[in-house]
């Protein structure tokens, strides 16, 4: 079974499980079980012995998605254990790896690559306190800077100023901790532990600020970029981006809701839409574009034709496609390795069924996940979908909340998704007949709970059963109302909150005064 252990790693359990025994032991243990020790160490949350394998690593890289992923000695997979016991404890212990050795010059530790911990839902590890990409960016630079300072304080060995161990990280900057990254980002050439940020998300955060940072991280190590939500980023500044700096690594780009408008182009805005679109071509490796509730109508070819690499991800949710945007997507060279696609916000049925026919034909070879909530799906078009999807053999998760199907639609349609082999996840409607006669769509925040709770556990119930009895129990049927599960935005879900609630009570203060003026 996958969480079979060999006796190698049942030994090291023993080994581990006896914190001051193994912290007093460890000069005696041969280098080569420190990989196997830590992740035992860190399956039983062994946050001491961790600080302490990390402070004497004896290599010359560290790789946290390596050392916990699947290994001869147990096969389970621990990366997505953002355990904050045991990520505290690999930091410190980085950060006393420096401070703490008897002779930097037998320092051999060049790499420590962060970027392997994945942030899911369920946590499994027994503190169940989490630690997840914000609070890893917080503490990382908290660390750089408490090391400069502990460093120009005390009288330490010069040799130390010659460690240069580059921390490869996933960075995630709010209004909250801005400051503080970007005082360790100032400072990086001063600190032992180099930030080199593979991966850029930011949020709640003033333009002038977003700027200034993206001055600071190496853009030339930066292959992921998401700006979202709370960043007024428009197609204006989005050109300004691109043209001061450069991207060559780029494979994932995020670009937050309402960078594009068509409906109030002028002829300087297509232009700058063209050389936006030219910029992107350059960037040989993206394959991965975000760029949900934009208003895009009849400019997705003018945007995507410079690409030079065939993109694998394409989210263009609400982004108000016409007929001409799907027909450019069904035949163009994306549509053959589209691996993960979001159509969600279109009237796919009525505008354009047969062009999204040939779209998930050309795709079905290579598509793992497909998006089409709010899509006016309808018990009348469930064949049409059936048909589509039927050579989608490869797909994995298929998810289309809001749309106005039937509990006895859901049932046909759920017989037919049994017979999708990699299908693991799927997130349906509430039936249409669990809420109140005459309910529209797409529905509102404020009516999305009110429906008929036990009539929907009911249906679900039936529709689980159909998967247990085509034996498909890997199969996870959900109803997230409210979308799925986004771990940054659940981590940082306070301080948006109250930035929403800040920018409301602007808004009310302007109109208050506008009609002040008025009256």
């Amino acid at each position: 079974t996958a969480t079979m252990k060999s006796l190698r790693f049942i030994s090291a359990e023993a080994f581990v499980s006896n914190a001051e025994f193994a912290r007093k032991s460890l000069g005696s243990v041969a280098h080569n079980l420190f990989p196997l020790l830590f992740k035992a160490s860190y399956l039983l949350e062994q946050g001491e012995v961790i600080h302490d394998l990390v402070e004497n690593w004896p290599f010359v890289d560290f790789n946290m998605g390596k050392l916990l992923g699947t290994t001869v000695d147990y096969q389970e997979d621990l990366s997505h254990r953002t355990c904050s016991v045991c990520l505290e404890s690999c930091l410190t212990g980085l950060r006393d790896y420096v401070l703490n050795h008897p002779s930097p010059y037998v320092k051999r530790l060049k790499v420590v690559d962060l970027t392997g911990i994945k942030d899911v839902e369920v946590q499994f590890c027994e503190c169940k306190k989490t630690m997840g990409r914000w609070a890893r960016t917080q503490l990382l630079s908290k660390l750089c800077l408490e090391l400069l300072v502990y460093l120009q304080q005390r009288r330490c060995n010069p040799g130390i100023f010659e460690i240069s161990i580059d921390v490869l990280i996933d960075l995630f900057v709010t209004e909250r901790n801005y400051e503080l990254v970007v005082q360790a980002l100032l400072k990086k050439c001063y600190c032992p532990l180099k930030i080199c940020c593979v991966a850029f998300r930011s949020d709640n955060l003033a333009l002038q600020k977003f700027f200034y940072i993206t001055k600071l991280i190496d853009a030339s190590l930066l292959r992921k970029l998401e700006i979202v939500h709370n960043v007024r980023l428009e197609m204006e500044h989005l050109e300004m981006l691109f043209n001061s700096i450069h991207f060559p690594l780029l494979m994932s780009l995020t670009l937050p809701a309402r960078t594009f408008n068509v409906r109030r182009f002028t002829a300087t805005d297509e232009q700058m839409l063209t050389n936006i679109g030219e910029k992107m071509g350059k960037m040989t490796q993206l394959t991965e574009l975000s760029m949900s509730f934009s208003i895009l109508t009849g400019r997705i070819q003018k945007l995507l034709s410079p690409l030079k690499t065939p993109l694998k991800m394409l989210d263009v949710s609400n982004c108000s496609l016409n007929h001409a945007d799907m027909a450019y997507l069904a035949n163009s060279f994306h549509a053959n390795h589209l691996e993960a696609l979001d159509l969600s916000g279109h009237n796919i049925p009525d505008l354009y069924p047969s062009t999204f026919f040939k779209l998930l034909s050309h795709s079905s070879s290579v598509l793992r996940s497909l998006t089409l909530e709010d899509c006016n799906i309808q018990d009348t078009h469930v064949n049409m979908l059936i048909l589509s999807l039927s050579p989608c053999q490869k797909l994995q998760e298929f998810r289309f909340l809001g749309n106005p199907l039937s509990s006895q639609a859901l049932k046909h349609l759920f017989t037919f998704l049994c017979e999708l082999p990699m299908l693991k996840n799927v997130e349906f409607p509430v039936p249409r007949d669990c809420y109140p006669i005459g309910i529209t769509y797409p529905i509102d925040d404020a009516c999305l709970c009110r429906f008929d709770h036990q009539k929907y556990e009911s249906v679900a119930e039936e529709l689980n059963l159909i998967l247990l009895q085509a034996n498909r129990e890997d199969v996870k049927a959900s109803t997230p109302l409210f979308g799925s599960y986004d771990a940054a935005v659940q981590e940082t879900n306070n301080e948006l909150g109250a930035y929403l609630i800040n920018s409301f009570k602007e808004t009310l203060e302007k109109f208050t005064t506008s009609l002040n003026k008025m009256s």
